[in-house]
């Protein structure tokens, strides 16, 4: 070993003792040129942040105003530095945290984010936001103890996405927990659905499912009184029901039309139902074998006048009439 005496007489000792290998060196740096894009570092904080432990493209793509193909480049280049894993289920590609990477990940965004932007204790602080978990995890387990036929973690998986879904479009925090309760029952209900002893199930899809869809799933409970299941979704939900359509709602359903709301397209909706029917959102729904596809052109409420959206509400009750007595002969 050869060490050097510095003109003040203390000993140096060189920099290779102590400096990272040049394979790890060049390993790192690969990954900090993977990091060293603003849309990538806010990408993994979604990620990482996801109460659910992972994001579909679909999420991220809200995050700039970016086409889903970008998205997906900027998720390979994570990828390959293998920071994410990903999975496919459905029409959609899932990431998560890499297990491996995640110390570094959670350091890199509450130790080296906060210090870069100069924030001190007591001084700044990013605003808390409302914090749902305790009351999500909650009302999990309790689902999951109405639901033995699904294990916990199934469960409280389809919980937190419910609640992380209907989230993303929320102006009204302080009803997220029931809502989140409604839609994860009903989507429990259609992962145990028994096809065999059930009634029959129609799934409507539109784009907002904020009007034609809501209609058209309200008029299928009333005509098929009881006997047919009827669900509505969204391609991409809005937050509210049309205001036009919430009066006809009430008009067929009561006091029961308030219960309704814009809920997303999940695969497991698709996979329960029977009959699937799109109006006006194109070729979104994944195909599952066994599943009938039918597409319905009717107008848009949210573009109609007053008498123009009771025209369309007599345009989808004459398809459901029609609907209603194939699948009850």
């Amino acid at each position: 070993m050869n060490l050097t005496l510095t003109a003040e007489g203390s000993v140096c000792s060189p920099a290779a003792l102590h400096a990272i290998g040049q394979e790890a060196a060049s390993s790192v740096a690969a990954t900090l040129k993977a990091l060293s894009d603003p849309l990538r570092l806010r990408m993994l904080s979604a990620i990482a942040s996801d109460p659910r432990g992972e994001s579909c493209v679909c999420d991220l793509a809200e995050l700039a105003d970016v086409s889903q193909p970008t998205v997906s480049h900027h998720l390979k280049v994570l990828k390959d530095v293998e920071v994410l894993t990903s999975e496919r289920r459905g029409t959609w590609v899932w990431y998560r945290i890499n297990p491996s990477h995640r110390g570094a990940v959670i350091a890199l965004l509450d130790s080296f984010a906060p210090a870069s932007l100069g924030w001190r204790a007591g001084a700044g602080e990013p605003p808390a936001r409302p914090d749902f978990d305790a009351r999500i995890t909650r009302l999990g387990q309790e689902l999951a103890s109405e639901t033995p036929e699904l294990e916990q973690e199934t469960v409280l998986s389809i919980v937190r996405e419910s609640y992380t879904a209907l989230a993303r479009t929320a102006k009204v925090t302080g009803a997220l927990v029931p809502l989140t309760e409604r839609f994860a029952r009903q989507r429990l209900a259609d992962l145990t659905r028994d096809r065999d002893v059930s009634a029959p199930q129609v799934l409507f899809v539109c784009v907002a499912n904020a009007g034609r869809s809501q209609l058209a799933a309200a008029l299928v409970n009333q005509l098929g009184g009881g006997r047919i299941v009827a669900r509505s979704a969204g391609s991409n939900p809005g937050d509210v029901i049309d205001p036009h359509v919430r009066a006809l709602l009430a008009e067929i359903e009561g006091e029961a039309a308030a219960e309704r709301f814009p809920k997303p397209l999940t695969d497991d909706a698709v996979r329960a139902a029977d009959v699937v029917i799109t109006m006006g959102c194109g070729d979104v729904c994944p195909i599952i074998p066994g599943v009938r596809y039918d597409d319905w052109a009717v107008g848009d409420p949210a573009l109609a006048s007053t008498a123009g959206v009771e025209a369309i509400r007599d345009d989808i009750a004459g398809r459901v009439r029609t609907l209603v007595d194939e699948l009850l002969p």
